[in-house]
């Protein structure tokens, strides 16, 4: 695949942008009539994503990984079972309220009637609001939020291609213990929490503070929780300076208030790998972080997240960040731009842009191929609640200035290092 040129890349802060990569209408298919002739010259997926507000950045990262994905469908041929239909995005702002994306949702579904799909909402929280009403209207909706909650509502056309939360808390302790024994030779016996209360970070530390933490002798001796956006970390920084733990979970939704944190704690002595870090959330490795943040301060900071480009997508990845200008690819790009070509290869399985036949073949996958390659874990099928099996945690973690998929080892670009607490 030959890197874009000369293309240009502006996402509107309004409700609904139309990213057209083709135009025409849409006409059902009379009685013998040939594919050439009348099939539909276009097919609308809506990206669904904050695009102003603290999150803002995360959206864009989420449209842009679309945006090659449809450019790259489109510049093959489109949809071939459609008569080489081009795929068409529809950009939605979430905003930065769960009432402002419930909103937006109705507005899109309003406004675009005509939608085979959607992907988005990056925050679990707007996800979980948005998809009330996709279900409603049978639109198939994929997405890389966490929350548990999303896909425990009994809906059918929900599609999480993340291990969710839960999961991702489940394996994460195992393996930080393994990273701290082999670095120190023994497992973290205190631990600490900073988190902000929205859907995903609570789901990520129910399981452990339920029994996690206790099974694996850890005792839990700082537990901060705040609403974001944060204003000042001081308090929260003090009460961790005075406990001291191994190992401590900074656990945001947002940038500013992830920078504000570990900013503080250097200010305080405890940055730089004094006490070893561990994150979660696409943010973590945006690369707006570095723009913001010192690169020592970010130095052997953890990240447990969903999806990354690593080994086995050096092609996509180049694309990327010529087109984009972008340092890497990352968690909410190659997300996306999977989730079109699901939808693309949805479309062919149904041989229609009908989202109730499109929905009924994302049901049916299950391969290791095409799309598939584009989610950790490299299998393309969802259990009865709509989550992807096989999906993979991701461990990353910031070197030299880039976050680096060091886990799982299918994934992994370096080893992993064990910050020493100092």
């Amino acid at each position: 695949m030959k890197p874009r040129r000369n293309s240009v890349f502006l996402p509107k802060r309004r409700h609904l942008t139309s990213l057209a990569l083709a135009a025409g209408l849409a006409f059902a298919l009379p009685q013998g009539a040939s594919w050439a002739q009348s099939a539909p010259q276009e097919v609308k997926v809506a990206v669904v994503v904050p695009l102003s507000g603290p999150w803002a950045r995360n959206g864009e990262l989420h449209l842009k990984g679309a945006q090659l994905a449809a450019d790259d469908i489109n510049k093959a041929g489109g949809i071939k079972a459609l008569g080489g239909a081009k795929i068409k995005l529809i950009a939605v702002d979430a905003g930065d309220t769960v009432e402002k994306a419930k909103n937006a949702a109705q507005r899109m579904l309003a406004d675009e009637p005509d939608l085979v799909g959607a992907t988005g909402a990056f925050a679990s929280s707007f996800t979980l609001a948005i998809t009330e009403m996709t279900e409603r209207a049978k639109l198939p909706f994929l997405t890389l939020s966490y929350s548990d909650q999303i896909n425990e509502r009994g809906f059918h056309n929900v599609f999480q291609t993340s291990p969710t939360a839960n999961a991702q808390a489940a394996v994460t302790l195992p393996i930080l213990e393994k990273l701290s024994k082999d670095a120190t030779g023994t497992a973290p016996k205190t631990v600490g929490i900073i988190m902000d209360n929205t859907a995903s970070p609570a789901s990520f530390t129910k399981e452990m503070r339920a029994s996690g933490f206790k099974e694996a002798g850890m005792e839990l001796v700082v537990d901060e929780v705040f609403t974001p956006p944060l204003a000042d970390a001081t308090s929260m920084v003090q009460k961790l300076r005075n406990a001291r733990p191994d190992l401590l979970f900074v656990l945001t939704t947002n940038v500013p208030d992830t920078k504000l944190i570990l900013e503080k704690m250097n200010e305080m002595r405890l940055g730089q790998g004094r006490i070893p870090v561990v994150t979660n959330g696409g943010h973590m490795g945006a690369p707006e972080l570095l723009k913001v943040t010192d690169k020592s301060i970010l130095e052997g900071v953890m990240v447990v997240i969903a999806n990354w480009s690593g080994k086995g997508h050096e092609e996509i990845s180049a694309a990327f960040r010529e087109r984009f200008n972008e340092p890497w690819m990352p968690q909410d790009s190659v997300s996306t731009y999977g989730d079109v070509w699901v939808f693309k290869e949805a479309m062919e399985k149904a041989g229609s842009a009908d989202r109730v036949k499109v929905a009924e073949a994302i049901r049916s996958m299950d391969t290791d191929q095409n799309a598939a390659k584009y989610y950790a874990g490299g299998r393309l099928k969802f259990d009865e609640k709509g989550r992807r099996v096989g999906a993979e945690t991701v461990v990353l973690q910031w070197i030299d200035g880039e976050p680096l998929p060091v886990y799982p080892p299918s994934l992994a670009v370096r080893e992993p290092i064990w910050p020493k607490k100092k």
